[in-house]
């Protein structure tokens, strides 16, 4: 099985076709491998903008591409991504989290009109895999590329990251340094209908405490010491799209504020239990 490492750069830019600001892919960067991770094939090039007119100045600073390297380009979207397919055929795709692949997946849509990739056959997301992989995953926010290189001791040059093969590269050492035979199959999806519904599906935290689903019955918790249910001293209220109340053991009289976070997602609704303990009071000079 080989494997192929996608990264894009892209801009934004506004459309008035579609009256709304596209993540326009001004490069593609790919690593091709095989099942021992030689690299067998590379995947390097520009793209010249068709909606954009130029390079936005955060873009040109983050990734040292010029208005005049872009825009001197010779092949635009379609040439390329085409390429990449050939290139790709017959691979698993990998992405350092789905962003890319949902900037391909707007890109295609707006160039064809169809928003499924046809060379898109078999996807991993990289970001998700070595997530479980260093027991790292914090529900509130992403696993960064960097910090994922840092964490596995991985050496990069802050001036080479941001362009789409560096970045590759940077993203297969990750996946070297943290493969395992049995447990990364689970982590390659067939790029099926299912796979587009959950892909596209917005993740969203639920703030009203009324909602249907909200299960008022996991609104509770557990004293960490005493392993007794609390006693809820305050209504909840939402703080930071938190649910959040005052509690006290009966017990040990322990008092803390409980954190319950409920996010919806594609398999149901995920809910996330944190106790905050209060500071001890100054004590007066």
């Amino acid at each position: 099985m080989d494997f192929v490492i996608l990264d894009l750069e892209w801009n934004g830019s506004y459309s008035k076709k579609v009256h709304r600001y596209v993540n326009e892919i001004i490069e593609f960067g790919a690593v091709k491998v095989d099942d021992n991770f030689k690299i067998i094939g590379t995947f390097s090039e520009l793209i010249k903008p068709e909606i954009g007119k130029k390079i936005s100045s955060h873009i040109a600073s983050l990734t040292h591409i010029s208005n005049d390297e872009l825009f001197g380009s010779g092949r635009g979207y379609i040439e390329v991504s085409e390429a990449f397919g050939e290139f790709s055929e017959g691979c698993v795709i990998l992405t350092w989290g789905t962003s890319d692949v949902l900037t391909l997946m707007d890109n295609f849509s707006y160039f064809t009109g169809d928003s499924k990739i046809p060379f898109l056959g078999r996807y991993c997301n990289l970001q998700e895999y070595c997530e479980y992989r260093l027991d790292l995953h914090d529900p509130s926010a992403q696993l960064g590329l960097q910090t994922c290189a840092e964490v596995l001791g991985i050496k990069s040059d802050e001036e080479d990251l941001h362009r789409a093969y560096t970045d590759a590269l940077l993203s297969l050492e990750c996946l070297k340094r943290t493969y395992n035979a049995e447990a990364f199959p689970e982590y390659i999806h067939e790029a099926d209908d299912e796979f587009y519904r959950r892909i596209t599906f917005k993740n969203k935290l639920i703030t009203d405490i009324n909602n249907p689903l909200v299960d008022k019955s996991q609104l509770y918790f557990v004293c960490d010491e005493c392993n007794i249910r609390a006693e809820q001293l305050t209504h909840f209220k939402v703080k930071n799209k938190n649910f959040v109340a005052r509690f006290r053991c009966p017990k040990c009289r322990k008092q803390f504020n409980g954190r319950i976070s409920m996010r919806l997602k594609f398999d149901g609704l995920t809910v996330k239990k944190k106790m905050i303990l209060n500071e001890p009071p100054k004590l007066s000079e």
